[in-house]
């Protein structure tokens, strides 16, 4: 994610998080601390209206991650809701996963709304597993939050047989995660 994502980002926030969007201040702020943080976001390159052929790229996903001492914490995963269901959050959530392994993070922790079902599920196929619930977490409904945690990063997503750089979970190419419906480039901006 570059400063320039950032009027589509705030969109999709919202889109995707009316109760509790971040504002652009907190973006802003997330990409000022580059060394602890890594940003991806999901474009779609199709025509939006415009003339025929005409690509405009639009924002459909962005994830982040903050890594260090040998742990790291998803952040953030957004998905526009149009594009649920067809793999981009999996895909997302893989490439945090590649990359707290590249910075050596053998456990990745969350926290997920426990309303949330959807990405519950999404996470145990991940690995994570509930470890505790924070009370009110999410404001202002104060809904509460299932901490959840993802061991043997290193292993799984790291370089080697199996692991994430050329193995079951890699992007792109050899990727388990499902590819059909995914009509969005999926980049890899790194904070500037």
């Amino acid at each position: 994610m570059r400063w320039w994502d950032i009027p589509g980002v705030v969109l999709l926030e919202h889109l995707a998080f009316p109760e509790d969007a971040w504002s652009v201040g907190m973006f802003w702020s997330e990409l000022a601390e580059s060394a602890s943080r890594h940003y991806v976001v999901a474009e779609d390159t199709g025509s939006r209206g415009g003339r025929p052929g005409e690509a405009e790229p639009r924002i459909v996903g962005y994830a982040g991650l903050l890594a260090g001492a040998g742990e790291a914490e998803v952040l953030t995963i957004a998905v526009d809701p149009a594009r649920s269901g067809r793999g981009l959050g999996a895909r997302l959530l893989t490439e945090l996963m590649r990359e707290a392994a590249r910075r050596r993070c053998d456990e990745v922790v969350l926290e997920v709304r426990v309303d949330n079902e959807r990405a519950q599920k999404l996470y145990q196929r991940f690995g994570f597993a509930g470890i505790g619930v924070r009370k009110g977490y999410y404001q202002p409904a104060g809904v509460d939050a299932l901490v959840m945690r993802s061991s043997g990063v290193l292993g799984r997503f790291g370089p080697g047989p199996g692991g994430g750089f050329g193995g079951a979970h890699a992007l792109p190419g050899n990727s388990a995660l499902p590819e059909t419906g995914m009509d969005a480039d999926f980049e890899n901006r790194v904070n500037p």
